[in-house]
């Protein structure tokens, strides 16, 4: 996946022209991640580009935004569990080190992970985790993808 919208993504996200979009949620975006060597790693972005840090919002957006949190996390944790027996658990980060904007992370980790790295944070992998073609988002993701918007929406209809 190559294009301009990998240079403002929440931007490209309100024009409707992020392929990464799952669902828009009440305070941003729920993003399947651009790498999947952990399938079905996904990213909260909020929908106001300057907002860089959690105190930049007023208190009824940041509670929003950590509600969406949890429920990106609980659709990637239901999806993930159906899809792959291997499940463990959902890791849930908000660092803001890189990307200039206010976002969090979903990581789903599994017991087929590496022994050195199951328990230790995903920024441990290997650089080529993060490059490699084979861990590139792409359409074979597409059931992935389809399972974690399902759950998105269940979890709208169920609150």
């Amino acid at each position: 996946m190559t294009g301009e919208w990998r240079r403002d993504r929440i931007g490209a996200a309100l024009r409707g022209e992020n392929p990464t979009v799952l669902r828009r949620l009440d305070s941003g975006f729920a993003v399947i991640g651009d790498v999947q060597f952990l399938p079905g790693y996904s990213v909260l972005l909020i929908d106001q580009p300057n907002a860089q840090r959690l105190t930049d919002l007023p208190k009824a957006k940041r509670l929003s935004f950590l509600s969406d949190m949890d429920r990106l996390g609980e659709a990637v944790e239901r999806a993930c569990r159906r899809l792959d027996p291997a499940f463990r658990r959902v890791n849930l980060e908000i660092l803001g080190n890189t990307d200039p904007f206010l976002h969090a992370h979903v990581w789903p980790r599994f017991e087929w992970e590496p022994a050195e790295l199951v328990s230790a944070p995903v920024w441990l992998y290997p650089r080529d985790r993060w490059s490699d073609e084979q861990y590139r988002l792409g359409p074979h993701h597409d059931v992935l993808r389809d399972a974690i918007g399902g759950e998105l929406d269940q979890l709208r209809s169920a609150a």
